[in-house]
């Protein structure tokens, strides 16, 4: 996988996808958790097709502003740019608009994992809790 990799999604802000309904906030705009939810899914989609079958990707960090508010019924937009490959990890730039502004940017790393593994780790947990 290369470097240069570009993605974009869009959606139309719902009132599921609210401060108030995410319980990070009290009022009807786009959430920050909602907006970290549309940077992973356009990042980890923006590279599915170039990965080996059985393989997925994890986030495992993220640095992200929320700049301007987004009310209920406006589209959002995300686009996402892969910078960087080392190894197995995935550097990505980011940015997300709403029909107005800029309303969240920063980056985004993914790590690449064979999904059964990875998941058979994670049950793994189950045991010792």
């Amino acid at each position: 996988m290369e470097s240069g990799i570009k993605f974009t999604l869009e959606k139309v802000v719902t009132n599921e996808m609210t401060a108030r309904n995410m319980a990070s906030g009290t009022l009807d705009v786009f959430a920050t958790p909602s907006m970290i939810a549309l940077i992973e899914e356009t990042a980890w989609k923006s590279v599915a097709q170039e990965l080996e079958e059985g393989m997925g990707t994890v986030g495992i960090s993220l640095n992200v502003e929320h700049v301007a508010p987004t009310p209920v019924g406006m589209k959002v937009k995300c686009e996402t740019e892969l910078v960087k490959v080392d190894g197995r990890k995935l550097d990505f730039k980011v940015e997300v608009y709403d029909e107005c502004d800029l309303i969240g940017k920063g980056t985004h790393s993914r790590f690449i994992v064979k999904n059964d593994k990875f998941q058979v780790k994670a049950n793994g947990k189950l045991g010792k809790a």
